[in-house]
């Protein structure tokens, strides 16, 4: 102690939570949503936002976003597929390498038809030609 002030020393050693120090974190590929899975749910939370009066149309979406108008509505237009398709597009499982299987330009020719049954097929046969990388449960 000096003239009434007290010196600590001490030393730190840099170490983050969950590993010992010398070990090396395992880095493991867990994979990536497909974009159509998040464009599904992002059109979801937009017509949630509309309905509860948050904003008042796509213009006004399009514009906190920063796209056009016509973007918002490619995105908007998949809240017209049948229920089933939507629900199979939020839970397409994860890409772990290369493309998404599924395509959001190629969405756009499904969500054009407006009779649900003509959808499921178009949609069916989008998703069994990948080759095994979706599983495909009706065929």
């Amino acid at each position: 102690m000096k003239n009434g002030s007290l010196v600590v020393e001490y030393s730190l050693t840099p170490q983050r939570r969950g590993r010992k120090p010398g070990n090396q974190p395992v880095l493991v590929n867990t994979g990536k949503l497909p974009r159509i899975t998040r464009l599904m749910a992002l059109a979801i939370k937009f017509e949630g936002l509309i309905r509860d009066g948050v904003v008042s149309d796509y213009a006004d979406l399009a514009r906190l976003g920063f796209v056009t108008r016509a973007r918002m509505t490619q995105i908007m237009n998949l809240l017209n597929l049948a229920p089933d398709i939507q629900e199979e597009m939020l839970f397409l499982p994860k890409t772990m390498t290369g493309r998404d299987p599924v395509s959001e330009r190629n969405m756009r020719r499904v969500t054009a038809i407006v009779r649900w049954d003509r959808q499921r097929k178009l949609w069916r046969e989008m998703i069994c030609k990948n080759d095994g990388a979706t599983p495909c449960v009706s065929c």
